[in-house]
């Protein structure tokens, strides 16, 4: 069974799917111990059990299929810790025969569907063989649905404004009738829109240009649930109307968004946007009006914040936006103040299992590298378009309130998970979207890497595809003799889109091996270690220049390839690796070229963008961002992978490059001409037709499902908007190179990969 496959049943990928015993046989490795995991990966036949789950006394972990049961005397034991339990009497008809479904062999991950009173560790709401409703248990039609608090910016341009407002009244007729909705305005000054006001249009206006607290703005509004909660009024009887279901609201909200004005900047000048006052003051509405329950704060802005919280730049145009250059030389003034401010906002997401997305359509920066922090660690989504007219913006707001034939959306809220590990193995951190509980247990290393310091973490939203990257530890004191399995568990508790409450478990066990074992070579991943290190990569940027961070790569590379190399010392021409390494220094040459490390020709604001997105992307997704796709259409038959070269380029073939953020339709000049001549309408040149048609759909199916949606190009060989693909092609070719005639070059100093693993093996047989 091939790694892929394993992922599709464990919803896990592991660099090493072997691991030494020792810890400096561990740091041997170079790639440190480490797994992906995606929490709501798609299971085929998952089982959705109807009852809570069975946990260790000592440990906590769940019952599981690795756990030993002695049906005779009705315990189990804790493969962790080998603490022996007692079943509970639902229990009672356990046998061989008669197995539960979490003792399934097959079923390495399972599902609980949790009772909504509050319950011990072994509450159970049916037995493991009732056939009790799962519905009822699910709670769906108990809870009011998912809030939702829509910013918008009155500082747009009014072409952009109006097709903006028609957006966010598409997706407000589309949601569920439960759903809460609140609406927020802001320029020099936060307009909060009472929804529940039928007599006329009411505002509660807030000032932009300094930073109140959460309590302060309640009080304002006179939403502050504590005081409500002080005097014995239930919530339920206050009244408030800045959060309100849709089915009492819709006119209301459908009439303040149609009637917002926009507001125009002074010559010379940035309009005044107070962006942090307002994200602080929706932050207000949903901790006031809805102190159980996760929501979603969604942040439509087409400029950088000028005013107040948040800040990164003065009104007066002749201050240009923050550069990397500015923020390297510590030009940047504001950026340290907002960042601090945006941490704060991060906080206060997680406290409350709120979720905070940006839609930022601007030709020029908004300040989305300050904004990253809270957008990450909520979990929500980050959208940089160039125009709200865009079909790019319109379809990812669209995808995101995509129903499926469902009576809810297709959001699950108020995550967290917890890792429980075999006692030599320690858990650094986590890279993802996601934040650190500090909870900490024997299991949790003094060595923190990412949000460490913690066994547990918390999620504001997940998404099936949502990817977290664990670092880990081993520490086997002493080197004594493990048993030659260890195991890690997975403890995803979640809101379902429906409302109830649900808790995924998933038990994964590997083997310890000598570290000379082959079975440590046999199990690398090159995939899954790729994904891991352009993370890690990634995560040293915050404190590293580019350069330190690619010298690192370079040095982990050398390291690596000098451990897992056959070579004769000192003889670059006898270095081999195997087929389980081989690619491994490839995905690295073009990790260290890509945007995430090299931010040469990229804003501050599309470099967070393009980390926050591999940080949450799972394997396939995150080694299309490091090494994109390139397919070759032609004539001579079905379209081919081809190498990511320049000299994959010609005059008579297409070309169809994918690198997650962009696709791009390259024609030859050939091809080109024949389109411009209109070949391809004439019914004698029909090959050219289909041929023209073949990367366009393909082309749209890769688009169709992808969030952010990526930007399609369409370009002609030597075109100004072949930039795109020539920027991350290998440059095999340069003006350096003996030039042949009708071979395409690229002007650039970058070393090729050939040249790069020709230094990579005289510096690994070196030792």
């Amino acid at each position: 069974m091939d790694f892929a496959e394993l992922e599709a049943i464990e919803g896990l990928r592991w660099p090493w799917n072997s691991w030494p015993p020792s810890a400096s046989a561990a740091a041997d490795l170079v790639v440190p111990p480490s797994v992906l995991f995606t929490p709501l990966m798609p299971i085929a036949d998952l089982p959705l059990l109807p009852y809570g789950p069975l946990s260790c006394s000592s440990c906590a972990a769940v019952l599981n299929p690795y756990s030993r049961v002695d049906y005779r005397s009705a315990l189990w034991a804790c493969p962790f810790c080998l603490n022996r339990n007692p079943f509970p009497r639902s229990y009672a008809g356990i046998a061989d025969h008669n197995l539960p479904a979490e003792l399934f062999p097959s079923h390495s991950t399972v599902e609980y569907l949790l009772s909504r009173s509050p319950a011990g560790n072994h509450h159970r709401s049916a037995s493991f063989g009732s056939s009790s409703s799962l519905a009822g248990l699910d709670g769906a039609r108990t809870v009011p649905g998912p809030a939702f608090i829509f910013v918008l910016d009155a500082c747009t341009e009014e072409t952009e404004f109006r097709a903006l407002k028609n957006e966010v009244l598409h997706v407000v007729a589309q949601l569920p009738e439960n759903a809460l909705v609140g609406l927020v305005s802001f320029g020099a000054m936060v307009w909060v829109h009472d929804l529940g006001f039928n007599d006329c249009s009411r505002v509660v206006v807030l000032c932009g240009d300094r930073e109140l607290s959460s309590e302060k703005i309640q009080d304002l509004m006179g939403i502050s649930y504590l005081q409500h909660r002080k005097v014995g009024m239930p919530q339920s009887l206050h009244k408030q109307g800045f959060l309100l279901p849709v089915s009492e609201c819709e006119f209301n909200i459908t009439t303040a968004i149609e009637e917002l004005t926009l507001f125009d900047a002074l010559p010379g000048h940035r309009p005044q946007r107070s962006t942090g006052a307002a994200i602080s003051a929706a932050i207000a509405i949903l901790e006031g009006c809805t102190p159980n329950s996760g929501g979603r704060i969604m942040v439509f802005t087409s400029g950088p914040a000028t005013v107040g919280p948040g800040m990164i730049v003065e009104t007066d145009l002749s201050h240009s936006i923050r550069t990397h250059r500015d923020l390297i030389n510590g030009h940047a003034p504001f950026t340290g103040q907002a960042s601090s401010f945006y941490k704060q906002v991060a906080q206060r997401l997680s406290n409350r299992s709120f979720v905070l997305d940006l839609f930022a359509c601007s030709l020029d920066q908004v300040g989305a590298a300050e904004l990253r922090f809270p957008i990450e660690m909520s979990g929500g989504l980050m959208i940089l378009t160039e125009t709200f007219e865009s079909e790019q913006f319109r379809n990812c707001l669209r995808h995101i309130f995509k129903r499926e034939g469902t009576d809810h959306l297709n959001m699950h809220f108020d995550a967290t998970i917890e890792l429980v590990t075999t006692k030599e193995v320690k858990i650094c951190g986590a890279l993802g979207p996601c934040m650190s509980l500090r909870k900490k247990n024997s299991s949790v290393s003094e060595k923190e890497i990412g949000q460490g310091g913690t066994n547990a973490w918390k999620m504001s939203t997940l998404m099936n595809k949502t990817c977290l990257a664990f670092i880990l530890q081993i520490n086997n004191a002493h080197n004594a003799e493990p048993s030659k399995v260890f195991f890690i568990q997975f403890i995803t508790r979640y809101r379902h889109g429906n409302g109830g409450l649900r808790l995924r478990v998933t038990t994964a066990a590997r083997r310890w091996v000598t570290a000379r074992s082959p079975e440590v070579a046999a199990g690398f991943d090159q995939e899954a270690a790729a994904a891991v290190m352009a993370r890690l990569a990634v995560h040293r940027t915050e404190e590293y220049h580019a350069q330190d961070v690619i010298r690192w790569l370079d040095k982990m590379l050398i390291r690596f390839s000098s451990k897992f190399g056959e070579y004769i010392p000192e003889d670059p021409s006898s270095f081999r690796l195997s087929s389980n390494f081989s690619l491994f220094p490839q995905f690295i040459y073009y990790l260290r070229r890509s945007q995430f490390i090299e931010v040469f020709n990229c804003t501050p604001d599309e470099t967070a963008f393009f980390r926050l997105m591999l940080n949450r992307e799972g394997v396939v997704g995150s080694l299309i961002m490091i090494q994109p796709t390139l397919f070759q259409y032609s004539f001579e038959g079905p379209p081919i992978p081809v190498l990511l070269d320049i000299s994959s380029i010609s005059p008579d073939v297409i070309l169809l490059f994918d690198s997650y953020f962009h696709v791009v339709i390259h024609y030859g000049s050939k091809v080109a001409q024949w389109k411009k001549l209109g070949y391809d309408r004439d019914p004698n040149h029909e090959n050219l037709r289909k041929l023209l048609e073949a990367p366009e759909l393909d082309a749209k199916a890769l688009i169709e499902d992808r969030i952010p949606m990526p930007k399609l190009i369409k370009c002609n060989q030597h075109g100004s908007q072949a930039r795109f693909l020539l920027a991350r092609l290998n440059p095999s070719a340069t003006q350096k190179s003996q030039l042949v005639d009708g071979l395409e070059i690229i002007y650039t100093d970058d070393v090729s990969l050939q040249d790069f693993i020709e230094h990579l093996q005289a510096l690994a047989v070196q030792g």
